[in-house]
């Protein structure tokens, strides 16, 4: 209750601040840019803070070893579309790539499938969904999810049917199947635990990226004229979708703190297909997460991987800039 009592006067608080006790005045981009800092700041935490609360709720259903056994022996093309559905409520972060990867491999889930499972995890974030829904609505958090998901299950297809298991370093299939362990069930206390735990350890290490994502939004909105925004990236602009692939990929963000800079950038004329293209190279493509998986795989593997992962975000950002 008081949350939301606080979310209702942010727009208020945040002009009062601003315009009265900085003094600032309202036709100046620094008062733009401030002025929306300060609203979405603690906007952003509010969500941020509730959602992944929710999020450690639902993970305590769902942790790696119950998922690598629902995965094994499924066929394939069922396994890429429950892998790719699965990654989307369960635990993953760039750290925990490599024993995911390995578990799932010497348990017997194809190889295209844990890739749906890889690429799901990051690039369909529940936090950034349920951002996405809080701060543009139905229709923006609809097109991330089906879009993420349609990618990751696609990709792990293509990918399992080229057949690149040699690829894979050979010390992965050495390894022996570890003997599974008991999930237990957990009562509502444990679990609600886990919440405020996921809370405590989430938004205390990304709470500084959401912080310098706003910063950027922010200047975005207050110094950065429209037109040249929509000029950049644009509809009008063929070169502006593998453009902001290219500018995403070597970035280093987690979905929470890109949010705010895909908000000022669609604020700013942006088209949407481009932003849902640069967004989902940022967290699905990170290059912290192509040097871990190097422990696993080969370059030639790593390559295919981006590039099948990369064509499928380009396809996304030039459909939705011709369809909307």
């Amino acid at each position: 209750m008081l949350g939301f009592v606080l979310y209702r006067h942010l727009e208020p608080l945040a002009n009062l601040l601003t315009y009265t006790v900085f003094g600032l005045s309202r036709e100046s981009h620094a008062a733009a840019a401030l002025s929306f800092f300060l609203f979405e700041v603690p906007k952003v935490m509010l969500l941020l803070v509730s959602v992944v609360f929710a999020v450690g709720v639902v993970r305590s259903f769902f942790t790696p070893e119950r998922t690598r056994r629902m995965l094994a022996g499924k066929r394939e093309s069922l396994g890429n579309i429950l892998a790719a559905l699965l990654g989307v409520v369960t635990p993953f972060c760039s750290c925990s790539a490599v024993p995911l990867f390995i578990g799932f491999v010497t348990t017997g889930v194809p190889l295209g499938v844990t890739f749906s499972f890889l690429i799901s995890a990051p690039m369909v974030n529940e936090v950034a969904l349920v951002l996405l829904f809080g701060l543009f609505g139905f229709k923006v958090a609809a097109l991330y999810l089906t879009t993420g998901l349609a990618i990751a299950m696609l990709a792990g297809f293509i990918i399992g049917r080229l057949k690149l298991e040699r690829l894979v370093e050979p010390w992965v299939y050495a390894m022996p199947v570890g003997a599974a362990t008991a999930d237990g069930d957990l009562g509502w206390p444990e679990r609600l635990r886990f919440g405020k735990a996921a809370v405590k350890e989430i938004v205390g290490k990304v709470w500084p990226y959401v912080v310098a994502g706003i910063a950027v939004g922010a200047g975005i909105h207050g110094y950065v004229p429209q037109d040249f925004m929509a000029a950049i990236m644009g509809k009008g602009a063929w070169w502006s979708v593998p453009l902001a692939v290219l500018i995403g990929v070597p970035m280093y963000s987690n979905a929470a703190g890109i949010i705010p800079v895909v908000q000022a950038l669609l604020e700013k004329g942006a088209a949407l297909g481009t932003v849902l293209a640069f967004m989902m190279a940022v967290i699905g493509l990170s290059l912290p997460e192509m040097i871990i998986l190097r422990k696993v795989l080969t370059l030639p593997l790593i390559a295919t991987f981006v590039g099948v992962v990369a064509s499928g975000i380009l396809i996304v950002g030039y459909l939705f800039n011709f369809l909307f």
